[in-house]
């Protein structure tokens, strides 16, 4: 039972700590829309798209004027398009077609993001896989709305090199199709190893074979409710400090379980899982970073900041699985660097390098995310970084993905401006030696030892 204390401090959670629900995403599979023939199969994927979600923007509207909860995004998920493809796609340029489709959808629906145009190619690429790949570059500099994952490894499966290898040539093909824009495109791309089915965020988001016919997926926010709640136990134990956590990601969680329940309801579509990621903003006072600098960190990037981002995660999660029986996603700490002013900060101030933030990317929930780097650096050092990001998520049984933006014509020194929830960035060096021999390697690393369980 909710009672008025409750209903106070939900309230000064959203007016003074930058609380609100991230995102309502609904997850629509497509598989049913497949088709030998291009155009038929766009018709339906169209057709499909803006009859399931064509009152999820209205629905998430009416809610957060119902309840007072700010619901900054609604998105629809889909299944990855290489698979509803592969029957009528015979070159990129179809895939591209798709992608229109896919863009009108969404413009129709009036939602933020699509996710989906995606290819899980952890142990293998089909030849669909591979024209989906190559059409990325196209889409995304094409589209308004679409958002593009390549799944390239998995502790089951072991890293897909020949896609790491591929993948730094897309991330670099798409940063010069959208050069005139600050290479926006790179940030509606990102690869991923140990991808979820069921994940709200974009631009990873995907709606997994193993779903329902539609879901309901909901990610919450609240990096400055965390902040704020430490504030008022300032220098106290490590105890009090992850009881404070854990108690304020269960209140964050049950107004996340709330909205997701009530859109379930009124859409008519099963609810699926909320995402318990703290999600920053580029606002001030919605910040991961500085959640760690108020843990006791003087930057983020100092000694110790590993040690506490872990606790942080950790007890996120303690408490949120409290608050709903259904957690999924990613569920932890996002540490992008342009969505996080905290975290520009730090940048800035040179206490957070790429090295540090791969370090820290072992105990948070996705991987090196909006990280902007020099125009110049080379596809093959690209690939290298999405393979060390991938050994981490395989070896360590987690989700990790690299979203990063060789922005075009910018250097070391210089920062680049994407508006929006997407923010700004400075760009970040990164380690220039040579790793080409490395990632032209043909084949895959295998699955380590302790994937073996059966």
């Amino acid at each position: 039972m909710i009672n008025m204390y409750e209903v106070h401090e939900t309230n000064q959670m959203i007016e003074q700590e930058n609380l609100d629900v991230r995102t309502i995403t609904m997850g629509i599979n497509l598989l049913d829309c497949s088709d030998a023939d291009l155009r038929t199969c766009c018709n339906k994927i169209y057709r499909k798209i803006t009859t399931l979600a064509k009152d999820l923007v209205k629905v998430g509207n009416d809610i957060s004027h119902e309840f007072g909860v700010p619901i900054v995004n609604k998105r629809v998920s889909i299944t990855p398009i290489s698979l509803v493809g592969s029957s009528c796609c015979k070159s990129p340029s179809d895939y591209v077609e798709i992608a229109y489709t896919l863009n009108r959808a969404a413009a129709e629906l009036g939602i933020n993001f699509m996710g989906g145009y995606s290819a899980i190619v952890s142990k293998g690429i089909t030849p669909s896989d591979e024209l989906l790949i190559r059409s990325i570059p196209r889409a995304l500099a094409e589209t308004d709305f679409l958002c593009s994952s390549v799944v390239v490894g998995g502790t089951k499966t072991g890293i897909n090199m020949d896609a790491v290898r591929l993948m730094g040539d897309i991330v670099k093909q798409t940063a010069e199709k959208t050069k005139n824009r600050d290479s926006i495109g790179c940030a509606k791309l990102v690869v991923l190893c140990n991808a979820p089915d069921d994940n709200p965020f974009m631009a990873g988001a995907f709606h997994g074979v193993s779903e329902d016919d539609a879901i309901i997926n909901v990610g919450v926010s609240g990096p400055g409710v965390v902040k704020y709640a430490l504030e008022q136990i300032h220098g106290e134990s490590f105890e009090v400090l992850c009881e404070t956590i854990k108690k304020t990601a269960f209140k964050i969680t049950r107004v996340g379980q709330l909205v997701a329940q009530e859109a379930s309801k009124r859409l008519g579509v099963p609810f699926g899982i909320i995402d318990l990621s703290l999600a920053p903003t580029p606002a001030v006072g919605d910040s991961v970073a500085d959640i760690l600098h108020e843990i006791g960190l003087e930057y983020a990037g100092a000694p110790g900041t590993t040690a506490a981002l872990a606790l942080l995660n950790d007890q996120v999660k303690k408490g949120g699985v409290m608050a709903s029986s259904y957690v999924g996603g990613l569920s932890g700490a996002f540490i992008p660097v342009s969505e996080d002013q905290g975290m520009i900060d730090s940048v800035v101030a040179g206490a957070l390098t790429i090295e540090k933030l791969e370090a820290m990317t072992c105990v948070c929930s996705v991987g090196l995310d909006m990280i902007a780097i020099p125009g110049n650096t080379p596809a093959t050092t690209i690939s290298g970084i999405i393979a060390d990001e991938a050994a981490i998520g395989m070896v360590n049984q987690k989700t990790t993905a690299v979203r990063i933006i060789p922005v075009i014509g910018k250097g070391v020194g210089e920062k680049v401006e994407f508006g929006g929830l997407l923010g700004y960035a400075p760009i970040m060096p990164v380690n220039t030696f040579d790793c080409s021999n490395f990632v032209n390697r043909k084949g895959r690393i295998p699955a380590p030892i302790h994937s073996f369980k059966n």
